[in-house]
């Protein structure tokens, strides 16, 4: 259950404060007044002060999470997401910033679509950034008025779920972009090489009788936008790497001065194709849970920087959508609630990468691909925190569940580490 107050005076005590933007770690306090950080230290004295004080002790308080890849449904299909639930969704999972697709229905291709998006989401529980299509009602002909959607709000724009097959068009989609200074993320899958598969490719799609998309679909089409980017010098950031193939052509292309990034999506990072054996429908996504092997790549690539960050392409879909046979089933997982449970599993306890690493995975990367501010404990910014304890331990269920959907594999699965507060537009939000 969440419940929310207003942080008048609030006094966050005696916590791991891990701030990724200055890379500072401390056992400290901070003091959140109207809404606004209005100090950090060692100590804050309380006595005397009518502070409401949230004891801290053994967790860590860290940047609000920004997830960049989310399926808000909104406009069109508001019986699986809106705006509202998907926000709370986010809240439940320590998110203070979210970046929604613009596959709905109308697609958001107009500024006039973007300016709704932006207003509708002004007294919503986080932030929410649109990001625009590339092409108009993504079919891959036409550009979209990039200019006058970014002066309406877009911070990115791609055509997500619907690969921008021409590179021609892929092309002039990144010299426009370049001008104004956003990326284009394109969802990168050759469509004749996918060949209507339905899981990866591999002997288990051969044991379940299940047409498989093969690797390569990914990584081709990886590879030619890397080399479009790079001849343009223009700004890319590829959607849910899933592939290893993918993972060693964006090491080869990246640099310290690339402005070549990537995000990798949990359920990618958690789970294998041999997963499927079940025929469970909610492992059913694009791009396809790939093999171990691929799993074990995706891993390393976080756990180095080969990949910036991560991103859960919460995509809700309703029952009907979900049970139904595997062939027909929709493609698409929610995310955002079990996010930080599964990663911090697979990454921290399981691979030994760092929690400090991976809070910047969450915090400061992604704001970083979309420009978004990332100094957020500095004195006077209104507070996105997220409060946490990295150790608990707890089983994923629908009660942990605020979409209006719930297609995830993840029920019934134990994460360590659990959202314990968090704030946002100030409010104070209790999980």
């Amino acid at each position: 259950m969440i419940n929310n107050q207003n942080t008048k005076k609030l006094l966050l005590k005696g916590g791991r404060i891990i701030d990724p933007f200055s890379k500072k770690t401390f056992i400290g306090d901070l003091l959140v007044e109207n809404g606004s950080i209005s100090k950090i230290a060692d100590s804050i004295p309380s006595k005397g002060k009518d502070y409401n004080i949230i004891d801290c002790k053994g967790l860590i308080v860290t940047h609000g999470f920004c997830d960049i890849h989310v399926h808000f449904r909104e406009p069109g299909r508001e019986d699986k997401e809106n705006l509202e639930s998907g926000s709370i969704a986010a809240i439940a999972g320590g998110f203070t910033q979210v970046c929604t697709m613009p596959n709905t229905d109308p697609v958001i291709d107009s500024p006039e679509h973007i300016y709704y998006i932006a207003s509708k989401s002004k007294n919503l529980p986080v932030e929410i950034f649109p990001i625009g299509a590339v092409s108009k009602n993504l079919e891959g002909k036409h550009l979209t008025e990039m200019m006058l959607m970014k002066k309406n709000g877009a911070i990115a724009f791609t055509d997500d779920g619907m690969p921008i097959q021409n590179p021609q068009f892929m092309s002039l989609a990144l010299r426009y972009a370049q001008m104004i200074d956003v990326p284009i993320l394109n969802h990168s899958e050759d469509i004749y090489l996918r060949n209507d598969g339905v899981m990866n490719a591999s002997k288990t799609s051969s044991n379940l009788g299940l047409k498989g998309n093969n690797s390569l679909a990914e990584a081709m089409m990886v590879y030619r936008d890397l080399l479009l980017a790079a001849s343009l010098n223009a700004r890319l950031h590829i959607l849910h790497v899933s592939t290893k193939e993918s993972v060693d052509l964006i090491k080869q292309f990246k640099s310290k001065d690339s402005l070549v990034t990537s995000e990798v999506s949990p359920h990618h990072l958690y789970f294998s194709d041999e997963d499927i054996k079940d025929f469970n429908t909610n492992l059913k996504v694009g791009p396809p849970i790939r093999g171990k092997a691929d799993r074990k790549k995706l891993i390393e690539g976080i756990k180095s920087g080969i990949i910036d960050c991560i991103a859960t392409d919460h995509a809700p879909h309703t029952l009907e959508d979900k049970e139904t046979t595997f062939n027909d089933a929709a493609f698409g997982m929610i995310g955002l609630e079990s996010c930080f449970g599964a990663v911090n599993k697979v990454l921290v306890k399981d691979n030994g990468m760092s929690l400090k690493s991976l809070i910047e995975k969450l915090t400061v990367n992604p704001r970083k691909v979309m420009n978004i501010d990332r100094n957020l404990f500095e004195i006077g910014k209104k507070a996105q925190i997220t409060i946490l304890d990295p150790n608990q331990k707890w089983t994923f269920s629908n009660e942990d569940i605020y979409s209006k959907s719930s297609n995830s594999p993840f029920i019934g699965e134990e994460m360590v580490g659990k959202v314990k507060y968090v704030l946002s537009k100030s409010k104070f939000y209790t999980l």
